[in-house]
């Protein structure tokens, strides 16, 4: 019985690979000797390429803010104890390198060029604008525009390459050398 399964694989092996069968018809003829057959090769194993860590966008992005417009800072930090006038120049600078970040990794922009207030019909794409009050009937809608809406144009958001034990860290700590 190995036999008849042996001529199936054979059989098999010489309706898809023309080479072989040609090498069959040598070894018949008597043209080959028998060890002039080679052995099947194994399928190539594919080559592991290193993963780079694990670490979620959302929070390189917030270590990007941090970084360049120490917004973490700013957030976790009581405000309570400065006046209105620290407040609002700290908020300056924070606000300017923030819109920085954004404007280069998303290109933010407004969804809608109507400024606030002006009167326009929405249209039936109900992920692009949300309806505030009761909704009447069947799109488009009327309504004042109360909000523009904003897109992004582009995702860029760096490649993280740092060590796994530090996937979670938005900014190291700091830590001056003395002497």
């Amino acid at each position: 019985m190995s036999r008849f399964f042996l001529a199936l694989q054979v059989w098999w092996r010489i309706l898809v690979d023309a080479d072989f069968g040609r090498r069959i018809v040598d070894l018949l003829s008597g043209k080959a000797a028998p060890a002039a057959l080679p052995r099947e090769t194994p399928a190539p194993q594919p080559v592991a390429t290193p993963r780079a860590p694990q670490r979620s966008e959302a929070l390189t992005l917030l270590a990007t803010l941090q970084r360049e417009a120490r917004l973490v800072d700013f957030l976790k930090e009581s405000i309570g104890d400065y006046s209105d006038a620290q407040i609002g120049a700290a908020v300056r600078d924070i606000h300017r390198d923030a819109a920085d970040v954004l404007d280069r990794l998303f290109k933010i922009r407004p969804l809608e060029s109507r400024e606030e207030g002006t009167e326009i019909q929405a249209p039936a794409e109900a992920d692009r604008y949300r309806l505030i009050g009761t909704v009447r009937g069947t799109p488009p809608h009327r309504g004042r525009l109360v909000h523009p809406g904003w897109e992004a144009s582009k995702c860029d958001i760096p490649e993280w390459s740092g060590s796994p034990a530090a996937a979670q860290v938005i900014a190291p700590a700091e830590v001056e050398l003395l002497g």
